[in-house]
């Protein structure tokens, strides 16, 4: 009876306590700043009662059951579950979730839930990029995404990066499409990096939506921006630094140059011409001269926050860099602001607009290629001073017509460039009839580019006295007007049936225009010779620079688009979308101006079938496919029409007549490059959702390449300025292997970490080029030679042909026995293998000896946090590329590599360095010798940070103060004997070529990031 009793009264105090109700007051904060957070979500869970923080934070919830539970979720945090024990006031704070702010993705003309996607899609948070700190936003994507492959084309400050996504697929322009907020950016040295919220990046068929300019990938770059009833909060960030050279190629001092010498000298049977050596010792280091520690400097103001119907956002930004060469010589400047704004004129009408105005100042020096300042610092012989007994620059007697003084090139150096630019967008959105919204947007661009170069008259040595027209100072003043404008028009219709089907369809119109005008002066004999008088009105005489014809180059391109897109789900877990998009180009004649270019790819979401539902294994299992065909425009205006735009020579009695001719040769029947793309691939998480996982295989197969074959000297176009047909002349296949795969785990509450890692392996195959000679040409080494990369059937785009070697000839029997490519041949030179078999060393023996594109891209990435502290690591390889060495000048008093050190002297010195003489050889033709291993590791960043505690900041009167360290270039793993495995001309063919390219510097920061 007892128990019963007992039972009994347990279970009537459990119904009054479940049946008790009490009303509930909160507070809800940012756990980071501790700032009030108003439009949260507070709903009772598996119920639709709830409400939303106001603008303090606050919420009241009445009648609410003892022992339920709230959730209290906002975007961007992660989504907190509290029971209710009784009416005692909450206090909520809310952790960010990076994770989760990724889960909202731009697709294009909209927004998808990342579980959603079908396509292969990668994202870079405003989290990484912080911990990065780029100089430009290209940075932040190396390593950080699978498939993506940045090369520079100079460390110089402001120098540009090329992007490549999934390989290299055209001979012509390769590049992504990039939009910013919607408008279309060609140049990201415009944008401030501390503006961007986050970066997406669109790599298979679904970039179709975007159309013709989206065949070579999209990177979709969106803005920092305020939030609905967010109070004023302001951002500063700022950081300085300094930049060093990640190394100096070892060269000869002068002792060793002048014993080399010596012997190369006695080989021809020609005078010593250094007697007595000894005294020279070290000599000037030249590459010591010109490399300096340079500072870096960035400021960043951004304010935001939002109303009840609005939201806005500002930025400004001030950011300075000296070059490692040249100091303020090779400066690059850049003053930004933008501002967004968004309003809700009722729950039906919703307004958006954004603007990014920027001012660019660059310095220029000659950074690559022969005549470059680096090109001359590395092949100034060491016995030469860098001043004479009166102070002078000294003169560079006896090194060939192209290497002068590097110091002396820097003072004479006066190249200014200065951009302004302005880039706007407004969209204005009506919804009605519940399922129906029609959107209009309009972006444009506008640019204009200044440049004033002066060339003084210098003399550097015999038969250098340095300017264009031989004795006369020259000043150049040119100007570049770019403008373009982007208007898109859709209607879109979404509803749910049954609540199991999901449906989008998307309609609309895009019309794209841009058109650009070029003018240019050049002046002669300035008075003085002096820069200060460097300008057109002083200039002796004044001739029009586009080919004297007195007229402006201008060019006007247009692009008109129609677009459909189905997007479909079931339950959430099988998804469907596809895009027709109809593209119109007038690079194109009447016939072939429009294509069709359809796309569709699907997915499953199989962790959320029964057979999985109890799974404790696996928490997420997407699998997608996609299949797609693109379109490509990217070539020059008018090229199906004759255009009167190069130089003309006539003769009309007697008497030389400059006037126009055709510049390249009409083909009216050329039409669109197209890719064919498909894509398989599948997202997991596992444990949790500590591990994710992330798996794609791709091929992208392009058609119908438009290129510029090479044509005969005597019937193809030879007036200055002319060109070469623009043709559809070949096919290239990438395919490859992308994987992504990450580990998250929080220890405790005052330790957390991650890793990832990213892999993409590419494998590129010319198929076919319809050229009448069978390949395309580019590239350059030495001088006078013949190019030394093609694009060929049966070898990777822009492979490097040459001869293969097999060593050294030891003896005069072994030269005697082997073919030659000339009667020269010595022992000591470098044997040339005999590919054909003939018995003969030409031209037919020039095989494959090395490729410019990688077998595979790799990132990794290390983060953690302890208490207050926070540190990140991102590394990045490159495996299986070749580079060629041609930044040395064969000429016989310019200095060498340290590798001649170990170059034969006899028969068994050496197998691999040939002989040095002053007589004519072949070992300076193009072979194998000259092309190394440019695969490398390198640690890209390393950053230390600390946070004040929330105590300390509040006592200051703000909500976020952190301090760091950061080092990007720490050191690169290389067997590549240049000074930077990564910078090319960014070129499909004649890429990966060193010409003494300007290495990427070193630079370590000290920074602060303060938020209010």
């Amino acid at each position: 009876m007892k128990i019963k009793f007992l039972m009994l009264f347990t279970f009537l105090v459990s119904m009054i306590g479940y049946g008790q109700n009490v009303n509930i007051t909160g507070l809800v904060t940012e756990a980071s700043s501790g700032q009030p957070l108003p439009g949260v979500n507070v709903l009772l869970k598996n119920t639709t009662r709830g409400t939303i923080t106001d603008f303090d934070g606050n919420f009241t919830l009445n009648d609410v059951p003892v022992n339920s539970v709230i959730v209290v979720s906002y975007l961007g945090f992660v989504t907190q579950e509290v029971t209710i024990i009784n009416n005692d006031a909450l206090t909520i704070a809310l952790q960010e979730d990076a994770e989760s702010l990724n889960e909202v993705v731009v697709i294009g003309y909209g927004t998808q839930t990342k579980k959603e996607i079908t396509g292969a899609v990668s994202i870079v948070s405003n989290e990484t990029i912080e911990k990065l700190k780029p100089t430009r936003i290209e940075q932040a994507l190396q390593g950080q995404v699978a498939g993506v492959n940045i090369t520079s084309t100079s460390g110089a400050p402001g120098a540009g990066l090329t992007i490549n996504i999934r390989g290299v697929s055209t001979n012509g322009d390769s590049r992504p499409l990039i939009l910013v907020d919607g408008n279309v950016i060609e140049d990201l040295s415009v944008i401030n990096p501390n503006d961007i919220e986050t970066i997406n990046v669109l790599k298979d068929a679904t970039a179709g939506i975007y159309g013709v300019r989206a065949a070579n990938g999209v990177i979709l770059i969106t803005t920092k921006t305020g939030r609905k009833n967010m109070p004023l909060t302001i951002e500063i960030n700022s950081y300085g630094g300094v930049q060093q050279t990640t190394r100096e190629i070892p060269v000869l001092n002068s002792t060793e140059y002048a014993l080399l010498l010596n012997e190369a000298s006695a080989a021809n049977g020609e005078t010593l011409p250094f007697p007595n050596v000894s005294g020279l010792g070290q000599g000037t280091d030249w590459q010591n001269q010109i490399f300096q520690d340079a500072p870096i400097f960035s400021n960043a103001i951004n304010l935001k926050g939002g109303t009840e119907k609005a939201t806005y956002a500002f930025g400004t930004s001030f950011f300075t860099q000296d070059g490692i060469v040249g100091g303020n010589s090779s400066n690059f400047s850049r003053l930004s602001q933008s501002a967004n704004y968004s309003r809700d004129f009722t729950d039906n009408l919703k307004f958006n607009a954004g603007v990014i105005w920027n001012h660019t100042n660059r310095r220029r020096l000659n950074e690559g290629g022969i005549g470059s300042v680096l090109f001359n610092a590395l092949n100034m012989a060491p016995t030469i001073g860098v001043t004479d007994a009166n102070g002078a620059f000294t003169l560079a007697e006896g090194l060939g017509n192209e290497v002068i003084n590097p110091l002396a090139q820097i003072a004479n150096t006066y190249d200014r460039g200065q951009v302004d630019r302005i880039s706007g967008n407004a969209g204005l959105g009506y919804t009605f009839l519940n399922n129906f919204t029609a959107q209009v947007n309009y972006q444009f661009n506008y640019a204009q580019e200044k440049i004033d170069i002066f060339r003084p008259e210098a003399f550097y040595g015999s038969g250098k006295v340095f300017n264009v027209d031989e004795g006369r100072s020259e000043v150049f003043d040119g100007i570049n007007v770019y403008k373009d404008y982007t208007f898109d028009a859709f209607l879109k219709y979404e509803n749910t049936f049954n609540d199991d089907h999901n449906l989008s369809v998307l309609l609309g119109t895009s019309v794209f225009q841009t058109q650009g005008i070029s003018r240019g002066f050049r002046g002669f004999n300035i008075p003085g010779n002096y820069v200060g008088n460097a300008n057109i009105d002083q200039a002796e005489s004044v001739e029009n620079i586009n080919i004297e014809r007195g007229y402006d180059a201008r060019f006007l391109d247009r692009l008109l688009s129609y677009f459909t897109r189905v997007q479909y789900d079931y339950k959430g877990k099988y998804l469907l979308s596809a895009v027709i998009r109809r593209d119109g180009s007038s690079k194109f004649g009447p016939e072939n101006r429009f294509g069709i270019f359809p796309s569709v790819s699907g997915g499953w979401i199989a962790s959320e079938e029964s057979f999985l539902e109890d799974n404790k294994f696996l928490d997420f299992l997407k699998v997608r496919g996609s299949y797609g065909i693109l379109g490509n425009d990217r070539i020059p205006s008018n090229q199906f029409v004759s255009v009167l735009d190069a130089e003309g020579t006539y003769v009309f009695n007697d008497t030389r007549v400059f006037g126009i001719a055709p510049s390249a040769l009409a083909n009216p029947g050329i039409k669109w490059e197209t890719q064919i793309t498909y894509n398989f691939g599948l997202d997991a998480r596992f444990l949790n959702n500590k591990v994710d996982l992330t798996v794609d295989y791709f091929n992208r197969r392009t058609e119908d390449l438009l290129v510029a074959p090479p044509t005969s000297g005597i019937l193809g176009p030879n007036a200055p300025g002319a060109l070469p047909p623009t043709i559809n002349a070949g096919i290239v296949e990438n395919s490859g292997l992308e994987l992504a795969i990450g580990y998250s785990e929080n220890l405790s509450d005052d330790f957390s970490f991650s890793i990832r890692y990213n892999v993409t392996t590419i494998q590129n195959e010319v198929i076919s080029v319809s050229a009448e000679e069978g390949f395309v040409e580019g590239g350059a080494f030495g001088i006078g030679q013949d190019p030394p990369s093609r694009m060929e059937a049966g070898q990777p785009i822009g492979y490097f042909r040459g001869f293969q070697t097999a060593g050294i000839f030891q003896n005069q029997a072994q030269v005697n026995s082997l073919p030659t490519i000339n009667d020269n041949v010595q022992p000591g030179d470098l044997i040339f293998v005999d590919v054909n078999g003939d018995g003969i060393i030409d031209d037919e023996d020039r095989t494959n000896i090395g490729d410019a594109l990688p077998d595979a891209t790799m990132g990794l990435n290390l983060s953690f946090d302890y208490k207050n502290w926070d540190f990140a690591a991102y590394a990045f390889a490159s495996i299986g590329n070749d580079i060629v060495r041609n930044y040395e000048r064969n000429q016989p008093l310019t200095n060498r590599s340290v590798a001649f050190l170990d170059r034969w002297t006899g028969e068994g010195t050496s197998n691999t360095t040939p002989r040095v003489t002053t007589g004519a050889n072949s070992n300076g033709l193009f072979s194998d010798f000259f092309v190394e291993d440019g695969s490398f590791v390198r640690l890209q960043n390393v950053q230390l940070g600390y946070s004040l505690s929330e105590d300390a900041v509040e006592n200051m009167g703000i909500s976020q103060l952190r301090l760091y360290l950061s080092a990007s270039n720490l050191f690169t793993l290389t067997e590549y004997t240049g000074y930077d495995p990564t910078t090319t001309s960014g070129d499909p063919i004649g890429g990966g070529i060193d010409y003494g390219f300007y290495p990427n510097p070193r630079t370590f920061l000290l920074g602060i990031n303060l938020k209010f």
